[in-house]
């Protein structure tokens, strides 16, 4: 039978502690002795130059998604573009053997412009219109994201736009005035896991701290975050408690403030479509009989 260690008496609970200098400094030692032990030899290099050559690839498949009239691809990296550039073309220039692509936003450009160590982390685009869209840019690729408002039309971040200063921050779009935010609060509003709890409905313009609450998860939660369904004549909101990894407790909002539990097992997934609720199992499911 194992032998139980009292919480107090634990000699590795420094650890747990996620922002701690002597947690991120053993969190390195460890990197660094992976990284010699694996890096050395020419067997390494080889492999590095062929793994290069084929992500590097200028026949690789750019796989689309559609946004209004345009096809928007997602992100695209090159040896020339190593950090990387959004782009967009029309389905009949995708057609094409090789397309002309508008870009977007060039991801090395600006991090030279601003002096940045920036790497792409996701893009939101407003719906319908698809004119704005909110940006998340991380330093290094950490967690922890900037978020800013684009212009699709002018290719240019929105002075006085929506923004984010770093956090590990989660937004959608409700419409060209409204976008729900969970982020860093500050204290008290994170989970012991350090994202965000707590879910709020920003209108443009106002300060952040007196945007309105619209649910807040437990400390215990891994995160809290909104989603919002845009479809004409179906629009609706939800927020999503993720319990752990794998099990979410989720709620549909109403206009009259009421939130309603999808009543789906935990470990499902789920999404809707118009009047429709797709639900995909991870384990067998017992409902009314």
């Amino acid at each position: 039978m194992p032998t139980l260690i009292d919480e107090n008496d634990d000699p590795y609970l420094w650890l747990e502690d996620l922002d701690g200098v002597d947690a991120a400094g053993w969190v390195r030692d460890r990197n660094a002795e992976t990284v010699a032990a694996l890096t050395g030899g020419e067997a390494f290099a080889g492999l590095q130059s062929e793994i290069r050559q084929v992500l590097d690839a200028e026949d690789r498949i750019p796989y689309p998604g559609w946004r209004g009239d345009h096809l928007y691809y997602d992100f695209w990296t090159d040896a020339t573009h190593p950090r990387g550039m959004w782009r967009r073309t029309t389905l009949d220039q995708y057609r094409r053997p090789e397309p002309e692509w508008d870009v977007l936003l060039d991801m090395d450009a600006l991090a030279a412009e601003e002096g940045e160590n920036w790497v792409w982390k996701d893009v939101t685009v407003l719906r319908s219109g698809y004119q704005r869209c909110l940006i998340s840019l991380s330093r290094g690729g950490a967690d922890a994201v900037v978020v800013r408002e684009f212009d699709l039309g002018r290719r240019a971040f929105v002075e006085d736009g929506f923004t984010l200063p770093e956090a590990k921050s989660i937004v959608c779009w409700i419409d060209i005035d409204h976008i729900y935010v969970a982020t860093d609060f500050g204290s008290g509003s994170l989970t012991t896991s350090g994202y965000p709890r707590i879910v709020k409905r920003w209108r443009r313009g106002t300060p952040l701290p007196e945007a309105e609450v619209v649910y807040e998860g437990r400390v215990e939660d891994t995160e809290v975050y909104p989603s919002h369904d845009p479809t004409p004549g179906f629009e609706r909101d939800f927020v999503i408690r993720r319990l752990d990894f794998y099990r979410t407790e989720s709620y549909l909002l109403t206009e009259a403030g009421e939130r309603i539990r999808i009543t789906v097992p935990e470990d499902a997934l789920w999404h809707v479509r118009r009047e429709w609720l797709l639900i995909r199992l991870r384990s067998p499911w017992a409902s009314a009989g």
